[in-house]
């Protein structure tokens, strides 16, 4: 069989709009973290982020990349987050695609985009970030860290307190969560999106196994 052929390219020699094009090609689907905050004077914001994911369960750790204004100024998001430490970041399914995408919506500080996209909210459990009803999912987060990757840019890692599952996709017995009732979507390149709906199942082997395969 013929060897795929690849092109190279060199990041250090592109702009900043060519690297971005090529990474939301290339990572995909990319998990959309839809975040609710609640600033110091109790103004609530959302807004959706796809350079977003969990890093790790001990701590439990989950990252959003956040871009600055063109002025190098915070967004409502990251300045909120800088102000009371918490947010509330909630999986998108199918449903909330248009309503998620109102809130993406590039609206002043004094704009309430849960109203505008007409998302119920209920206060928060453990923090005081506003709740989406209507998400299959929400982690309730306390800021761990914010790493200032640069004038524009910063990484903010959060702790999930808890989270709120949609009661028809998880057992709480066995903490199983229906993947198919979760019904995520993913962000792709471009304006396209991925839905969760075609999934198949692989078991990673141990290694007395795969070697019994190999004989």
């Amino acid at each position: 069989m013929d060897k795929p052929e690849h092109t190279h390219f060199d990041f250090s020699a592109l702009t900043e709009r060519q690297r971005y094009k090529l990474l939301i090609g290339t990572v995909i689907p990319r998990p959309i973290a839809l975040v609710t905050t609640l600033s110091r004077d109790g103004r609530p914001n959302a807004g959706p982020f796809s350079f977003f994911n969990v890093l790790t369960h001990d701590p439990a750790i989950v990252a959003i990349g956040v871009e600055n204004h063109a002025d190098m100024s915070f967004k409502d998001t990251a300045r909120s987050i800088r102000e009371t430490g918490e947010f509330t970041v909630h999986i998108c399914d199918t449903a909330l695609v248009d309503r998620m995408e109102i809130c993406a919506i590039k609206f002043g500080p004094e704009v309430d985009e849960l109203k505008q996209a007409g998302l119920e909210t209920v206060p928060g459990e453990m923090v005081r970030s506003p709740r989406i009803v209507a998400a299959p999912a929400a982690l309730e987060c306390r800021r761990y860290m914010t790493l200032q990757i640069s004038p524009a840019r910063e990484i903010i890692l959060g702790e999930v307190l808890g989270v709120f599952v949609r009661a028809d996709a998880v057992d709480p017995r066995s903490l199983h969560i229906d993947q198919h009732k979760m019904d995520a979507i993913g962000r792709l390149g471009g304006h396209s999106y991925a839905r969760t709906q075609d999934q198949f199942e692989i078991k990673t082997m141990t290694p007395d196994q795969f070697c019994q395969r190999r004989a």
